[in-house]
């Protein structure tokens, strides 16, 4: 497997653990969100994106995490997903920024509806042994807002520059069909 198509699927990857980690844990990791920067910087410099670029997605995250922050501090969303949504800010860059909010926003009113729904309801016997859903089902627990994000960057993340670039280089080409056979 080579660089670019690693890097290919470094992102999908971190926005499953994010998912999983939010469901499971209410918790989305510092580590977690540098992993997503850092990723984003390699997958630029191995990509060839002019510097100049670089700092306008720079800039979409720092914008979204300016928003985010107050957000945190009125007690609306949680400081993990805070600074989660604004590391995925820094993916989509500002020509996809609105869509991927959107669609976050989409996400997690459909998820918080859910949760709402089946928290009038009791936990089936023998689902109280798992700690994590007993957790998600009290109503004082607030929504794993990560899940929509994750969700939602998967969605966008094809149309990303980044994905264009690995998707169009013929060698990625190859090594994903090559991976695809031996699977």
């Amino acid at each position: 497997m080579t660089v670019q198509s690693i890097l290919l699927i470094i992102f999908p990857l971190l926005m499953a653990f994010a998912a999983c980690s939010d469901l499971l844990t209410m918790r989305i990791s510092n580590g977690l969100v540098v992993l997503v920067i850092a990723s984003f910087l390699l997958l630029a410099f191995v990509a060839g994106l002019p510097f100049p670029t670089i700092g306008i997605h720079f800039a979409a995250g720092a914008l979204v995490l300016a928003v985010t922050f107050g957000m945190f501090a009125m007690g609306w969303i949680g400081g993990g997903d805070a600074k989660l949504v604004a590391a995925i800010a820094i993916w989509m860059g500002f020509e996809l920024l609105l869509p991927y909010l959107l669609y976050a926003a989409v996400f997690g009113g459909v998820l918080t509806l859910l949760l709402l729904v089946g928290r009038r309801y009791a936990l089936p016997g023998p689902l109280l042994k798992a700690s994590w859903l007993v957790r998600l089902h009290h109503p004082k627990t607030g929504v794993p807002y990560g899940i929509a994000l994750a969700l939602a960057a998967m969605l966008v993340y094809p149309q990303t520059f980044a994905y264009e670039r690995l998707v169009t280089n013929p060698t990625v080409q190859q090594t994903l069909l090559d991976g695809l056979r031996d699977f």
